[in-house]
C-alpha cells in the first residue's frame, strides 16, 4: 500500500524531471528530481521491532508528543495523548494493542495547523474505535494544512496484532490516541515517538 502511494506521488515528478533533461533544462530537471527523491522518502516504512513487554502500549504514530491531558470518553476516564508529525516523520501508522477495528467514523473538517489545538476537534479526520481485551482505544488521524487526505487500510472488523499497519496520512499531520484511565502513560510531552516501537503506556 505505501509503495502504491509512493508511486502514484513519485511518478509525475520523475516524468517531468526526464522530459526536462530532454529539452536540455538541467536545472528545472534537477529540481524534479530532487522532489522524486523526497516523495520516496517520505512514503518509507520502515519495520519496527515491538517491545519486549506484553503490557506495552505502542505509538500509532512517529513524531513529537504535544500534550497528554485528562479527558473522558464516552463518560469513562482516561488520557487522550496528541503526537504531531513533520514532513520528514514516517506517516504509516501502527495499531496500539491487539485489537478488532470495531468503526471508523470519518469527519469532514478544517485544515489548520496540526500543531494547534483546534485541530483535534474542527480539522479533518478519522476517529477509529478499537475493541482490545481489556477495553477500548480511540485513534484519530486529523490532517493537517499540507495532509489533505487521511487513509485507513484495513476494513471495519479486521483483528490487527500490535504494532500491525492499518493506514496513513500524507505530508504532515496529526496523531491522538485515547487511553483508558487503568492504562499507565509513561511518556511527557516533548518526547519523540516511533509508531509501533516506542512504549507510550504500560497496561497491566
Amino acid at each position: 500500500m505505501v509503495f502504491r502511494e509512493a508511486l502514484k506521488f513519485g511518478f509525475p515528478p520523475l516524468v517531468l524531471g526526464g522530459l526536462a533533461l530532454w529539452i536540455g533544462w538541467t536545472w528545472l530537471a534537477a529540481f524534479f528530481f530532487l522532489l522524486t527523491a523526497f516523495v520516496f522518502y517520505f512514503f518509507r516504512d520502515p519495520e519496527r521491532p515491538l517491545p519486549s513487554s506484553p503490557t506495552a502500549v505502542v505509538s500509532p504514530a512517529d513524531g513529537k508528543v504535544l500534550s497528554v491531558v485528562e479527558e473522558p470518553f464516552e463518560g469513562a476516564p482516561g488520557r487522550r495523548i496528541a503526537i504531531f508529525l513533520s514532513v520528514l516523520d514516517v506517516h504509516v501508522n501502527r495499531a496500539p494493542v491487539k485489537a478488532c477495528m470495531a468503526s471508523v467514523d470519518y469527519r469532514p473538517g478544517k485544515f489548520h495547523g496540526a500543531l494547534f489545538e483546534r485541530a483535534s476537534v474542527e480539522n479533518e479526520q478519522n476517529v477509529i474505535r478499537f475493541e482490545s481485551e481489556r477495553g477500548p482505544v480511540i485513534v484519530k488521524q486529523i490532517a493537517g494544512w499540507i495532509a489533505r487526505r487521511i487513509l485507513v487500510w484495513r476494513p471495519v472488523g479486521s483483528t490487527l496484532e500490535r504494532g500491525e499497519r492499518f493506514g496513513m496520512i500524507r505530508f504532515g499531520s496529526r496523531v491522538e490516541i485515547w487511553l483508558p484511565s487503568q492504562a499507565r502513560v509513561t511518556i511527557q510531552p516533548g518526547q519523540r515517538v516511533r509508531s509501533g516501537g516506542s512504549t507510550i503506556a504500560d497496561w497491566r
